[in-house]
């Protein structure tokens, strides 16, 4: 296969001209996407970065065929728009209508051109014209036939020999690593960025803005315009708590304190290299604003508070979308979780599963999407920003992990464990030194269908009641949830607390007396398997409303009456026990749990056995 190649950086350009011999017509005004060069393959990785466009004349005219009669020579021009006016390297592809015999002359990197063993066709490039994205090529047809070259065709990947994509596509592209303020921007098409003067936010309902930080799916909200920083928050609700108990300032507030809690019981302590990555004295914008979604402006810093961790505020959401429809956003999940905007005193700003807004009394347990700001000097260097190939950074992208321990990795990263439908779990935290804590990735399901059972007969659990015994009985033995080899890495003896949380409490009060975490909670069972208690990380659901199932916690709800439910929109609350409900299974897997293969990512799992 022949392949022409034409490469820009705006004051030199290089071409590289062969012909291929199948004939495919594509048409003659084309519209892909433009990137940035690495001239290094092994710093590069392949992303889209802009929109470019470019047109076919022939004699002046637009046209998708140059037809050069025998012993004659023919010129034709490529126009290129390149809106972004960033440094691009293109392949230009063309097919011709040859004779069988002729001998194909190119031209080298050095412009020379290679004349064929006998008549053929050669190309070069002349000139360009007007301005530094037009280009002239030369065709002279020595053939002692007529031959008719096709344009805007059959056009991809050619960098290092790599060969020509199926689907023909202009550009596969490449570009180098960078800061991911600059590499998420220029991922983004102008009109899904919006500028207010202080921050560049990403906008609509499909950017390529996904990044994948210690082990969970984030989306790139915006890159401040001094600072560079890029301000982060989780795809999903990583847990379910309340906002308070009864004030709507985030400043001391239960929610500021679980995102910052740097114990195993918080976010920021299960966060990867906090101060490498991230901003700790970010400053959080919190200013009280009663108007609806399409009237709010930037908040004017009335209240600020700094914290490493925060949530993103009512115009933040706002800017995610395009138009009037808050279904054109990336940041509506389909699920509620918590703004950082107050709505006065005592009642904040929640995002609802359909994306509009609604204000909550403080105590309400609603969904937990943290935020962060990376350091603008923390760089990609894998990934297109997709759901399925998100961003990854530098120092995050681990590879060849075989043999490290399973006890070493980070809160969220995916194990390939269990049988079936039901083989998939996330690392929780490692809240026993040495032990790994992973629960299932989503509700267990049976035959496609996610499976309900009642809880028992009161609000704690063990492993005599309803739930408890089938985690710890059949669960176990059953070949469609387990291998024997699985069963042998969970832990025999795992204690779970069973502490109860009254309304607008401390998510602490789940495991310990009292907030200062100074003692543990009398309230335990100890069981191989269990569930989550309230508060915990990844508690949250991971799916968008009606695609998921309510399930169980650990921890009993409304004056011990009840037990906690997380339920599909992402709230928590109570049930009945003897209502038949979702079951996401938790244990503790063995401290000598090594990793065979993988990454930690929903697409490569890690694989794991004993070591």
């Amino acid at each position: 296969m022949k392949k022409i190649l034409l490469e820009t950086s705006f004051s030199k350009i290089y071409m590289i001209i062969m012909v291929i011999i199948t004939l495919l017509i594509l048409g003659g005004y084309f519209s892909y996407a433009m990137f940035t060069v690495s001239k290094e393959k092994s710093n590069a990785i392949s992303i889209v970065t802009g929109n470019l466009t470019y047109e076919l004349l022939v004699d002046g005219e637009e046209s998708n065929a140059l037809t050069v009669p025998s012993n004659t020579v023919k010129d034709f021009t490529i126009t290129l728009s390149n809106p972004n006016n960033i440094k691009a390297r293109f392949n230009f592809y063309y097919l011709g209508d040859l004779p069988s015999n002729t001998k194909v002359g190119y031209i080298t990197e050095e412009e020379t051109n290679i004349l064929p063993d006998e008549k053929g066709i050669n190309l070069e490039k002349v000139d360009t014209t007007g301005s530094s994205n037009s280009y002239i090529i030369r065709v002279i047809n020595n053939s002692g036939s007529s031959v008719t070259i096709n344009l805007g065709v059959n056009v991809g990947l050619d960098y290092n020999d790599l060969s020509l994509p199926e689907d023909g596509h202009l550009f596969e592209e490449i570009i180098s690593k960078g800061e991911v303020g600059t590499v998420v921007l220029s991922n983004i098409s102008k009109d899904n960025i919006y500028d207010d003067g202080y921050d560049t936010f990403t906008t609509g309902k499909y950017p390529n803005n996904y990044v994948w930080y210690s082990g969970k799916l984030w989306r790139a909200v915006s890159v401040n315009n001094e600072e560079k920083t890029v301000k982060l928050v989780t795809q999903w609700n990583i847990s379910v708590i309340n906002y308070d108990d009864d004030s709507s300032v985030f400043e001391g507030s239960n929610m500021e304190m679980w995102l910052n809690d740097t114990t195993v019981d918080g976010f920021l302590g299960n966060l990867r290299d906090p101060d490498k990555f991230i901003v700790t004295d970010a400053v959080w914008d919190v200013t009280e604003d009663n108007r609806d979604l399409g009237s709010i402006t930037r908040p004017d810093g009335t209240t600020t508070v700094t914290s490493s961790v925060g949530l993103l505020n009512l115009y933040e959401y706002q800017t995610s979308y395009i138009g009037s429809s808050t279904s054109n956003g990336y940041l509506n999940n389909g699920l509620r979780w918590w703004t950082l905007t107050p709505y006065n005193l005592s009642s904040g700003r929640y995002i609802s599963e359909w994306g509009t807004t609604y204000n909550s009394n403080v105590v309400t347990p609603y969904g937990a999407r943290p935020s962060i700001n990376l350091k603008f000097s923390i760089k990609i260097v894998d990934g297109k920003g997709t759901e399925e190939d998100p961003y990854r950074l530098a120092e995050d992208n681990d590879i060849n992990l075989s043999g490290t321990k399973l006890s070493s990795r980070y809160s969220g990263e995916y194990v390939s464990f269990g049988n079936g439908e039901n083989n998939l779990y996330r690392i929780v935290s490692h809240e026993t030194d040495g032990l790994t804590k992973i629960t299932s990735a989503e509700p267990l399901k049976e035959n496609g269908i996610f499976k309900n059972i009642a809880f028992g007969d009161d609000v704690y659990y063990s492993n005599t009641n309803m739930i408890g015994s089938f985690l710890n009985g059949e669960y176990l033995d059953s070949d469609s949830f387990f291998t024997e080899q699985q069963v042998n890495m969970i832990e025999d003896d795992t204690t779970w607390y069973l502490g109860y949380v009254a309304s607008g409490a401390s998510y602490k009060l789940s495991k310990y007396n009292d907030i200062n975490m100074s003692d543990l909670t009398n309230s335990t069972t100890n069981t191989k398997v269990g569930l989550l208690r309230y508060g915990e990380l990844m508690s949250g659901q991971f799916d968008r409303y009606g695609s998921n199932n309510d399930y169980f916690s650990l921890t009993p709800y409304s004056f011990k009456t009840n037990i906690g439910v997380i339920t599909t929109n992402g709230l928590f609350r109570g049930s009945s026990t003897t209502t038949a409900l979702g079951i996401t299974p938790s244990l503790n897997l063995k401290s000598n749990v090594i990793i065979t293969s993988g990454t930690g990512t929903k697409s490569d799992p890690f694989e794991i056995e004993l070591g």
